[in-house]
């Protein structure tokens, strides 16, 4: 039997906890709410479909949404195999613990930095150095070294909830051990190497900080091979010129509004693809 000094602690703590999910809940249905309201009435096909024209002060988003798809693109050519691939060497064959436990801290350190020192350093590093300027290409590059311990961590959780046995019976069948891993343990732990990548995109999608040093603001055309070796601004890096430098409030708030409605649906598919392969496995 409760005292009535429990039952009021009780009481008082399910409150706290209720309210704070009702404030959070609510927070988060003002901000999506408000993005929307104030850019939906904005988005128009022209506005999607054109470029910039300095002649009649027109103002299209559509080289802003190509340096977007590229720079995704470019991103995760580099950091899916090398995060997985990190990752599978960390779980199934490194041997020395202190050296994992050292990468992993590292990793862990790496995903803590803010993302304005990230575009210090590709700046210097990327842009400079190794003389690639500014251009879609740094960006990228700086965004892999980003998303590489996403990647990484991620795949690492996914590759241990494969159970042992599985690995034994390949084993027990005369299977190699890059045999094993190839048709046993990734197909068993795909879903948490596809969540990353899912989630990996949506914080490429709203990097804008590392990019103004790395990729540029430029809105400009390119075609598929001569992209990646120009400057062009991103979704959001534009957001922040069209709203900071030229005070185009509407055309900023269209662009928060069509980012919102990329996290949304990237939220929405790595919730979906997460379990659809756990009642995959469960069958």
């Amino acid at each position: 039997m409760l005292s009535k000094k429990r039952k009021s602690y009780i009481l008082a703590m399910k409150s706290v906890m209720l309210i704070s999910t009702a404030l959070t809940a609510a927070l988060v249905v003002f901000l999506v709410a408000f993005v929307f309201i104030k850019g939906i009435p904005h988005i128009s096909w022209e506005l999607l479909s054109t470029k910039p024209s300095y002649i009649d002060g027109k103002i299209g988003i559509l080289p802003d949404i190509l340096s977007t798809v590229y720079i995704v693109i470019a991103t995760l050519l580099f950091v899916l195999p090398l995060g997985v691939g990190a990752a599978i060497y960390l779980t199934e064959y490194a041997k020395n613990k202190k050296i994992v436990g050292i990468i992993e801290y590292a990793a862990e350190t790496l995903s803590g930095i803010p993302s304005i020192i990230y575009g210090l350093v590709g700046m210097l590093f990327f842009c400079q150095f190794l003389g690639f300027k500014t251009s879609l290409l740094a960006g990228a590059l700086t965004l892999v070294i980003m998303n590489l311990p996403t990647i990484m961590r991620t795949t690492q959780e996914s590759l241990k909830t494969v159970p042992q046995s599985y690995r034994d019976g390949a084993f027990g069948l005369g299977a190699g051990k890059w045999r094993v891993i190839r048709t046993v343990v990734l197909p068993g732990c795909v879903d948490g190497v596809i969540t990353g990548c899912i989630l990996s995109v949506g914080r490429i999608l709203g990097e804008s900080a590392a990019l103004l040093f790395t990729a540029g603001f430029a809105h400009s055309l390119y075609g598929i091979l001569s992209c990646l070796v120009n400057p062009g601004a991103t979704l959001t890096v534009a957001l922040y010129v069209y709203a900071k430098e030229n005070g185009e409030f509407e055309v900023a708030f269209a662009i928060a509004a069509i980012l919102m409605a990329l996290t949304l649906l990237i939220n929405l598919s790595a919730t979906l693809v997460g379990k659809y392969f756990a009642k995959k496995r469960e069958l």
